[in-house]
């Protein structure tokens, strides 16, 4: 009989639960951000500096001269570099949320914390080499000298949240797209995620937002903000493409129930005015906001009324922490912001 880790009593936490860390994986590669590299490192600085101030800071770098250089970075922005760590697991790109290690935890167990090392595909070989990306979780869970799971199928941090209490949400434009696990049905792949997840509910959306070459990850879509309660975008130009898949999401929204018939708390984020790089619309969402332990960065887009807007509904979502807008102009050339760089490491 195999021995998942939902038969050992491990879950996935909500985000919003004590972290002991958060991983990231320092960009270097040029390609994501053609001709704009230079211009997201400050903003990324002050994301570190932002997580040190509740938690340790994990970074993997390719080589010790690029931790010479994350260190001026991370010093420039004022950030306390003794809350800052350096590890030398070379990556092939920055997106930690996607390649980074999956914690579960269970503070009963004789081992309270264990790793899920998903395949990783680069978004279905969209973006090769990824070969140092699909080693991150297991180098890691090696150094931490914690169990490390494999279950062999493709999945990314980006394409599930959690509401830490046994619910998991996706979207079936991406877990069900034939570039990552072709030769599985839904049932097989709801089968995996009750198994490795630890969770007993799965609520499938539709389609993601446009430009997002993830093929619909939830994380720029719909996010668990509470245990019954959600924030999902809500574009209002009825002329703009994300209108219907949007719309239709929210009223998949309204009808779901959760354990014990309970109704879920939706409120509604705004999205950004479109944005453009050489005529592809990028994946703009206030939806990519991280919940650190003092702060929630949540990327803004130079779009006055509706950043401010965002950040007033998130504000209300988060009481106990600061909500923080951070520059997420540039960061989202590279195709993501806060959330897709980042992975938590609970206590």
């Amino acid at each position: 009989m195999t021995l998942y880790p939902s038969s050992l009593g491990y879950r996935f936490p909500a985000e919003w639960e004590p972290h002991r860390a958060t991983w990231l994986s320092w960009p270097h590669k040029e390609a994501s951000w053609p001709g704009k590299i230079q211009a997201i490192y400050p903003v990324y600085a002050a994301f570190i500096r932002i997580l040190s101030l509740g938690e340790q800071v994990c970074i993997n770098v390719n080589s010790p001269q690029m931790q010479r250089e994350a260190e001026a970075w991370i010093a420039r922005s004022g950030a306390d570099l003794s809350r800052v760590e350096f590890f030398l697991f070379p990556t092939d790109d920055a997106w930690c949320r996607d390649h980074g290690p999956a914690f579960l935890v269970n503070p009963h167990a004789a081992i309270p914390k264990v790793i899920i090392d998903w395949g990783f595909n680069a978004w279905g070989n969209k973006y090769p080499p990824y070969t140092l990306d699909d080693q991150i979780p297991s180098r890691i869970g090696k150094w931490l000298g914690i169990p490390v799971y494999h279950p062999g199928i493709i999945m990314e941090g980006g394409s599930v949240d959690f509401n830490g209490a046994g619910t998991l949400i996706t979207t079936t434009s991406c877990l069900l797209h034939p570039n990552r696990n072709p030769g599985l049905s839904q049932r097989e792949i709801e089968d995996f995620l009750h198994q490795y997840y630890g969770v007993d509910q799965i609520l499938w959306l539709g389609d993601g937002i446009a430009g997002d070459d993830t093929d619909g990850h939830i994380d720029d879509l719909t996010r668990f903000v509470g245990t019954d309660t959600v924030v999902t975008v809500v574009e209002r130009d009825r002329s703009d493409e994300n209108y219907k898949p949007l719309q239709q999401n929210l009223s998949f929204l309204k009808k779901i129930r959760l354990p014990g018939g309970r109704q879920l708390e939706i409120v509604e984020l705004p999205m950004p005015a479109p944005l453009f790089w050489e005529g592809m619309r990028l994946p703009a969402s206030y939806a990519n906001f991280y919940i650190a332990n003092e702060a929630v960065v949540v990327p803004t887009f130079r779009d006055e009324p509706r950043d401010r807007k965002a950040l007033e509904v998130l504000g209300q979502c988060f009481k106990d922490r600061k909500v923080i807008g951070l520059d997420g102009f540039d960061l989202v050339w590279g195709l993501g912001t806060f959330h897709c760089l980042s992975q938590q490491e609970p206590l």
